[in-house]
């Protein structure tokens, strides 16, 4: 690419006019040429500026036109402008959807999938090619994010996924062919009630975590009447200190913002009163009764327990409406094959089971497969751990995780998003204050902590109010952002580009004679997938592949079980219609046909999962 590149027809003028100025100085010098010299001069000083006036001219519509040298990896000139380094309402992340739809309607396309409990639409997006036949007929990745209300970036790593697959389009032969063969149904939120009162009201890192719907958590005989309160009306419920004869802390001499414990034998200066908030319902406590807690993640039919047993249960699975919408489309769309969800926080790749008593779902096949791609995402995502949920943190029952492929087949990954590792290229772990407090110094400049104030409460009297506002620490600083999004996005479409690809890889004809011969077949998919997980043949969830031919007159349909001992299995049934149960993932199946007549023919592969194939001489 030239920065400045000038026309053809401008450099010639310009570089003629420079001749001509340098010919008439010259002239000028010449002794015998004073009648002429005014005039000369005159002239070539018109020449010289006329000259550089198109140099300087074509220059700076040049830069006009081009401002920027494109940098490795992202689009060139993107239809759809996105600063990825932000976090966006829903109004914010609607906009987005449509200026994605409008400038590229070939690509993508937006709908709703239901309503949220207050009534807000549910969007998704669907990428693919849609000139290459029917989205919903190809092999399918799911991805979607914000489950947890507080867990925000998720909405913005899904979205950026959408974006980049339709800007890249037209610039990447590897995007153009992934479109043609896939789809990506994609739901940035699928928490938008909760996410904008995350981001509009003052909150934790840590609140809401369900939605919207309000409960009696202090079982008073009142739902949600004694939440936080922003007393110091900065827009982040911060934690309250009081100073105490007794307190087990006291401010850090070398950074005052920081409490550190003191040791067991003595006392300090301070002590922790919790979030900010006052006694709303005089029964002496605070903050204990706000949004109710449930958790949306602990609500999907597979392995549900109620609140007894697993913490955060509803009423009973998909009583949430935001789950249920997500599982009728889930349900609708068989094509989906693999899929992911965006948690936060922890910089880790989650695979199931999520308790212990659910480890015969997950078989040695599949783990096999998950392990391959999940080691893949390691090295995508630097800081990130490929875990097991139930080994590896906690038991989970009725979470999304264990639904998609427990109940569905589907492989299927959580990633907990952001580690401090991207802060400093450290394992210093979550939460811990020494590195936090650098960040704030180094890295955000004081933009992450609210200093310490004296506000007079009316319970505890005097106290401070401070500490690390509600979008640091489980959130990316907008800085690293972006950059986490794409990694975070290579590895699904890295998942994505391994649901199955099938073709007809060979056919082969063998003439028995008396007009009869035997067609051979076979069927191959390109990808690591398999066309059923183990889960789905257990418990037939999905029907099986079929392999078809036309044009024929068939008389006999079989799979090759052995071609070398010629060994096959007879189906009698349609013989023209062979039911595969399964075809490999980086491997093959053969299907053969016993065929009257010598006419054209043709052979098609329908699979719900694999999408089609066809061969025809």
């Amino acid at each position: 690419m030239q920065l400045n590149p000038l026309s053809r027809s401008t450099r010639f003028a310009a570089s003629s006019y420079l001749k001509l100025f340098s010919s008439l100085q010259k002239e000028l010098c010449h002794p015998n040429s004073m009648p002429h010299r005014m005039k000369a001069f005159h002239f070539s000083l018109f020449s010289l500026v006329f000259a550089l006036g198109l140099l300087v001219g074509q220059t700076g519509k040049s830069q006009a036109q081009e401002k920027f040298f494109r940098a490795i990896g992202t689009p060139h000139k993107p239809k759809v402008e996105v600063a990825w380094n932000r976090y966006h309402t829903n109004d914010g992340l609607l906009d987005i959807m449509q200026r994605i739809v409008k400038a590229h309607p070939r690509l993508a396309k937006l709908e709703s999938i239901g309503k949220s409990y207050e009534g807000r639409d549910i969007w998704l997006l669907t990428i693919s090619d849609f000139s290459m036949g029917n989205p919903d007929r190809k092999p399918a990745m799911y991805i979607d994010g914000n489950i947890h209300s507080n867990e925000l970036q998720g909405s913005e790593f899904a979205l950026y996924t959408a974006w980049y697959l339709t800007e890249m389009y037209g610039e990447l032969d590897f995007i153009r062919e992934l479109l043609q063969d896939k789809a990506f149904y994609i739901a940035p939120t699928i928490n938008p009630d909760a996410r904008d009162y995350f981001i509009k009201e003052a909150n934790t890192p840590h609140s809401p975590r369900s939605g919207m719907i309000k409960l009696d958590d202090d079982q008073d005989g009142e739902a949600g009447e004694d939440g936080f309160d922003d007393l110091n009306s900065d827009g982040h419920i911060t934690q309250m200190i009081r100073k105490s004869p007794t307190g087990r802390y006291v401010k850090d001499p070398r950074d005052p913002r920081k409490l550190i414990p003191v040791p067991t034998e003595e006392f300090g200066d301070y002590e922790v009163l919790g979030y900010e908030g006052i006694d709303r319902d005089g029964d002496g406590r605070v903050n204990e009764d706000g949004i109710g807690y449930y958790d949306p993640n602990r609500d999907w039919g597979w392995k549900w327990q109620p609140d007894y047993v697993q913490r955060g249960a509803y009423k009973y699975p998909f009583s949430l409406p935001e789950n249920r919408a997500v599982m009728e489309f889930v349900m609708k769309h068989p094509n989906i094959a693999g899929a992911q969800s965006y948690h936060n926080y922890g910089g880790m790749i989650l695979r199931g089971p999520g308790a212990e008593e659910d480890l015969d779902t997950y078989n040695q096949q599949d783990i096999r497969i998950y392990d391959a791609i999940a080691k893949k995402g390691e090295e995508m995502i630097p800081g990130y751990r490929y875990l097991v949920v139930y080994k590896d943190l906690y038991s989970v029952f009725g979470g999304e995780l264990d639904w998609f492929y427990g109940g569905r087949g589907i492989y299927t990954y959580t990633n907990e998003l952001m580690v401090s590792y991207l802060y400093f290229h450290e394992n210093a772990g979550r939460g811990n204050q020494d590195e936090e407090m650098r960040v704030d110094k180094y890295l955000t400049f004081g933009d992450a902590f609210v200093p310490w104030q004296e506000y007079e409460h009316p319970q505890f009297g005097t106290v401070e109010i401070g500490g690390f506002k509600k979008n640091f620490g489980r959130l990316h600083p907008g800085f690293l952002l972006e950059q986490d999004a794409h990694r975070n996005m290579a590895f699904t479409i890295y998942h994505g580009y391994h649901t199955p690809k099938l073709s007809v890889s060979d056919v082969k004809e063998e003439d028995l004679g008396r007009g009869l011969k035997a067609i051979t077949a076979t069927i191959q998919n390109e990808r690591l997938m398999p066309t059923h997980s183990s889960q789905d043949l257990k418990y037939r969830i999905e029907r099986p592949d079929f392999v078809s031919i036309s044009g024929v007159e068939v008389l006999s349909g079989m799979i090759v079980e052995n071609e070398d001992f010629n060994k096959v299995r007879e189906q009698t049934y349609e013989p023209e219609k062979i039911r595969v149960e399964n075809i490999p993932g980086m491997g093959t199946v053969k299907v053969r046909w016993i065929v009257k007549g010598n006419r054209p023919y043709r052979i098609q592969v329908d699979s719900a999962k694999g999408g089609n194939a066809e061969w025809k001489p």
